[in-house]
């Protein structure tokens, strides 16, 4: 690092200022005070790892910022919450200065401002690595959080938006150039992922039973929410919207998505959500399979044959 470390802070605090009514004491003291909200309080944390999540060399410092908040988003809005507020503890290696760090925190920043979230505090140290970790509050009215273990029989389960362009992104990054249109939109998917906060708050509001947002991908994350209810699910892999130029295997298995997964009462509140979610976002919301009694995840093929779904998608320890 070329600044020292009280030089480097200064420069955050700066970067971070702004005033918020509920933010009473925020970047610069030991530790941030905020007002209390009216509803109950969702937490969530979350870190990106160097050489396990990203590249230096072909990651932006500014996209790294920005998805560091966009997945914990994520979390918060798999929840059917509001983000609050954020901590940022970063841990910092030789290969980076002071440029990238600021380069980070603007991402950080400008993905905060879309969502209203400030940013109260957080740290700094020096590793052989750069991680960022990323720590967000958010509030939800009481009783109202959607959990992954209200899944019933006869729920539909439904999908946002697309899957797989992210891993296609991860995938044509390895080529280095010569994108097409379709993987280059696939690439700012994966450094830039959408939080789907809105579409959250409307699918509660519909009545969903459960939600989860994809992050490790459709097949694993479906299983954690069957387990978590303790149900079944049945899907059909016709119905699952894939991103284009990506294959259903990365659909299902890929991860990084961040779109979300949720079940419904009924195929009527599906399709309310539904028109409500593309007349307020101008995205698609699918439904692509059921919830039953029992336990496991069933995936029916084009030509009405069943198997097994494999819990596919990423596992930080496989």
């Amino acid at each position: 690092m070329d600044v020292p470390e009280e030089e480097l802070l200064e420069a955050i605090r700066r970067a971070l200022s702004g005033s918020a009514e509920p933010v009473r004491v925020g970047v610069g003291d030991d530790a941030a005070v905020v007002a209390p909200g009216t509803g109950e309080l969702v937490l969530t944390t979350d870190a990106l790892v160097e050489r396990t999540h990203f590249d230096l060399d072909t990651w932006s410092a500014r996209d790294l910022g920005y998805k560091a908040v966009a997945v914990n988003v994520s979390d918060i809005a798999a929840m059917a919450a509001s983000p609050r507020y954020a901590l940022a503890a970063l841990t910092l290696s030789d290969r980076v200065d002071a440029a990238f760090v600021m380069e980070l925190i603007g991402g950080m920043r400008e993905c905060a401002d879309e969502h209203a979230l400030w940013i109260v505090g957080g740290n700094l140290s020096r590793g052989t690595d750069v991680v960022v970790v990323v720590t967000i509050v958010g509030e939800v009215a009481p009783g109202r959080a959607v959990r992954r273990d209200g899944a019933g029989a006869g729920d539909v389960v439904v999908v946002t938006g697309s899957l797989g362009a992210a891993a296609l992104g991860l995938r044509s990054m390895t080529r280095r150039g010569n994108w097409s249109d379709d993987e280059r939109t696939a690439i700012r998917h994966l450094m830039r992922p959408t939080a789907r906060v809105g579409e959250a708050a409307i699918l509660a509001r519909s009545g969903a039973t459960a939600m989860i947002d994809i992050s490790d991908g459709l097949g694993i994350d479906l299983r954690r929410l069957t387990r978590s209810s303790g149900v079944a699910a049945s899907i059909r892999l016709a119905d699952v919207p894939v991103a284009p130029a990506a294959s259903l295997d990365e659909a299902i298995g890929g991860g990084e998505d961040y779109e979300l997964l949720a079940t419904m009462p009924s195929i009527e509140a599906a399709d309310a959500a539904r028109r409500d979610i593309a007349e307020t976002f101008g995205i698609a919301l699918t439904p692509i399979g059921w919830i039953a009694d029992g336990d496991g995840v069933t995936a029916i093929g084009a030509d009405g044959t069943e198997r097994p779904l494999e819990p596919a998608g990423w596992d930080h320890f496989a």
